[in-house]
């Protein structure tokens, strides 16, 4: 059976290049597996933050332009990222954010010990000790071990005026199923995976639309395995009614783009052929890579992107 298989990368909108690479190599540990640039504005970077091979379920890209405009949470969008931590590690995170100084808040989420920030734009992020078990291990710095690193998605929150609507898009043709209810914030997981499986609806219903920019989510992409269960996958959205693209080349998977009914902009995405295409394994993220449409523009469009010090 062809089947969604949890979140394969998230997408947001960032301002300042250095500033976001900074906190999500270095505050974060994430590793950057691929510089890049944007599909429709090459002179703006895409950035890949992941694990050591920049496996599906672990990547967060950003779209930083430095003058954008603040964002703001609301209904239609996705509003906080989970990532899950070892258990007990957020001793470490508490004591690495203080010396940082960066604000947070301590909460439990479906019985899980949680940590909640939000990045240098405003993203909302939660570090969750996950009570399922997790095997995937993240990306090891000078200062973050092993033993305490982010391993990938936990979750990610959707929130909607009325959950009903995008619940029957994950249920009858994701495959996910509801398992867990806490007032208005309802969860569901997929079991065709292991670890990024998971979906929360926060129903409010008279939240305002909110406003897609710095510091808010552009899109949720979820994984499926090849460009056969993509476009099987497609099949399963027209029949639905809703209006969804052609495939699209994004060089390191193929993907769809539709928006559910609720407002949220979901993105299907292969996980093929990876991100070890135009570099190794060792030197990901260690050079611009452009598009095919864009390579003979290289001088130009270096010339045009921000300075980036990543040593």
């Amino acid at each position: 059976m062809k089947k969604i298989k949890g979140i394969h990368h998230i997408t947001a909108i960032a301002g300042d290049a250095q500033r976001n690479y900074d906190f999500y190599t270095k505050t974060l540990g994430l590793r950057l597996v691929k510089r890049t640039v944007n599909f429709d504005d090459p002179q703006t970077y895409h950035f890949y933050f992941g694990d050591e091979v920049g496996n599906p379920g672990t990547i967060l890209t950003f779209f930083p332009w430095k003058n954008v405009r603040q964002g703001k949470n609301g209904a239609g969008m996705a509003t906080d990222i989970g990532y899950s931590v070892p258990i007990g590690s957020l001793n470490f995170w508490r004591s690495h954010f203080d010396k940082l100084r960066i604000s947070y808040d301590l909460g439990e989420r479906f019985e899980e010990k949680s940590l909640s920030f939000q990045d240098p734009d405003g993203l909302h992020l939660t570090l969750i000790e996950s009570r399922e078990n997790d095997s995937r291990e993240g990306h090891k710095t000078d200062e973050i071990n092993l033993d305490v690193a982010l391993k990938g998605f936990h979750s990610v929150t959707l929130t909607l005026n009325d959950i009903k609507p995008t619940a029957a898009i994950l249920t009858e043709i994701f495959g996910y199923k509801q398992i867990a209810q806490k007032e208005n914030l309802y969860r569901y997981k997929t079991d065709a995976v292991e670890n990024a499986a998971i979906v929360d609806l926060l129903e409010m219903p008279k939240e305002q639309r909110g406003l897609n920019a710095g510091g808010t989510n552009h899109h949720v992409a979820f994984r499926v395995k090849d460009e056969e269960d993509l476009m099987a996958m497609r099949e399963k959205i027209v029949a639905r009614g809703l209006h969804i693209t052609e495939k699209i080349n994004r060089d390191y998977f193929f993907s769809l783009y539709f928006r559910e009914p609720g407002g949220v902009l979901f993105e299907i995405a292969t996980d093929n052929p990876g991100f070890a295409t135009d570099e190794t394994v060792e030197n990901l993220g260690s050079s611009l890579q452009l598009p095919d449409r864009y390579k003979a523009m290289r001088n130009q469009i270096e010339k045009a992107l921000p300075d980036l010090q990543t040593n």
